[in-house]
């Protein structure tokens, strides 16, 4: 048997969840990615006790979506695998653009980008590659990715601030001292590195911290 993989190119159709609505009263716009497993809509919870009037929330939806155990009843997604990462890298960023696109956000907010867990990889990904100058970007208990380098992020003026949980399963004391190393190299006096006593999960008290500070450029 002879066989052979092929590419072809055709339009899709994603989702993605909105929270708060988008006014002239409106101070900070995030565009969070969620880790694996979740779907945008559920992820959106971690970002409810945020001042509605001031805070609007943008989660956009990984397209690879599937059921999570063995009952077929619960279903998440995933943003990238091993398996033509590079490809499907360019299909996750044409996404976030049309989402940004459809949105319209205008100038005078403050864009904060935000990535969990595997959102981490896509969130740094799409400021590379795509040179967006946000507020704040904030790396939360996930990894970066091998393929960027120093001159990546020349261009970003935005605090950075790498948050971990002392407990996380997935974030050994080797691992957390790889990605600050890393992080450190990145961004350098723009890093601001956040460990809380705490495991793999959202830290909703140091979301609230991030709005709080927005205009200060970052976490204190």
């Amino acid at each position: 048997m002879n066989s052979s993989e092929k590419e072809i190119s055709y339009q899709t159709t994603n989702t993605y969840s909105t929270l708060n609505t988008l006014t002239g009263k409106t101070k900070n716009v995030w565009l969070v990615c969620h880790g694996m497993g979740y779907l945008s809509r559920y992820f959106l919870k971690y970002f409810k006790q945020l001042n509605a009037e001031e805070n609007y929330i943008i989660a956009p939806q990984a397209s690879s979506k599937y059921y999570l155990n063995s009952q077929f009843k619960h279903v998440g997604a995933g943003w990238l695998t091993k398996e033509n990462t590079l490809a499907e890298t360019k299909n996750v960023l044409r996404y976030l653009d049309a989402v940004l696109e459809a949105e319209n956000i205008t100038k005078d907010k403050k864009l904060i980008i935000f990535g969990y867990s595997q959102g981490v990889s896509i969130a740094m990904r799409y400021v590379a590659k795509r040179k967006i100058q946000c507020s704040q970007l904030v790396l939360h208990s996930g990894g970066i990715p091998k393929e960027l380098v120093v001159e990546d992020f020349k261009f970003l003026k935005a605090k950075v601030s790498l948050i971990y949980g002392k407990d996380d399963a997935y974030l050994n004391k080797e691992r957390i001292l790889i990605e600050t190393k890393r992080a450190t190299e990145l961004f350098r006096n723009n890093l601001n590195v956040i460990p809380f006593d705490g495991v793999h999960q959202v830290n909703v008290a140091l979301i609230n911290n991030i709005a709080c500070h927005s205009d200060e450029g970052g976490i204190t």
